[in-house]
């Protein structure tokens, strides 16, 4: 469900079609900080239930998404580990948006370009609602834990530092 006058996104069109219950909830975007506090500011949420998308590749198996807390670094090691690799590293940003279908500071576990395996630290089982991007700057998903691991056809595992 979109606040009014949010168009939707690709994500939330996927979510639709999958009918799962969510909500489209808009912020301020400011170009010079992209960063999940600002995002968490906005929202007047707690970090720890604001989850970030990032996009990183495998040595042995290709592309894949970490969907974290908003205050965490991933863990490349137990990245690597939890996905079949030797070695893992995060795609530079100018692959984002030929990868993926998103820019920087908008990119969704949802809805991207192509499917990849994607992997939710832990910790997203902890709240009954978190927040994730919703597929553009200055939209989020607020939507229960479950409901967004399993559109993304997600695994849960612990990846951060």
């Amino acid at each position: 469900m979109a606040e009014k006058g949010i168009k939707k996104t690709n994500a939330a069109r996927l979510l639709d079609q999958l009918k799962i219950d969510y909500q489209l909830i808009s912020y301020e975007v400011d170009e010079n900080d992209l960063g999940a506090a600002h995002i968490a500011r906005q929202l007047g949420q707690p970090i720890e239930r604001l989850f970030k998308t990032l996009v990183l590749r495998g040595d042995k198996t290709g592309l894949f998404v970490c969907v974290i807390p908003g205050a965490e670094e991933v863990d490349l090691k137990k990245a690597a580990k939890v996905t079949g690799n030797k070695k893992v590293e995060m795609i530079h940003v100018k692959e984002l948006l030929p990868l993926t279908g998103y820019i920087r500071g908008g990119c969704s576990p949802i809805g991207m370009k192509k499917p990849l395996p994607t992997y939710f630290h832990q910790s997203v089982t902890d709240y009954g609602k978190v927040y994730c991007s919703a597929g553009q700057r200055g939209l989020q998903f607020c939507i229960a834990p479950a409901d967004l691991v399993k559109a993304a056809h997600g695994t849960i595992c612990d990846l951060t530092v």
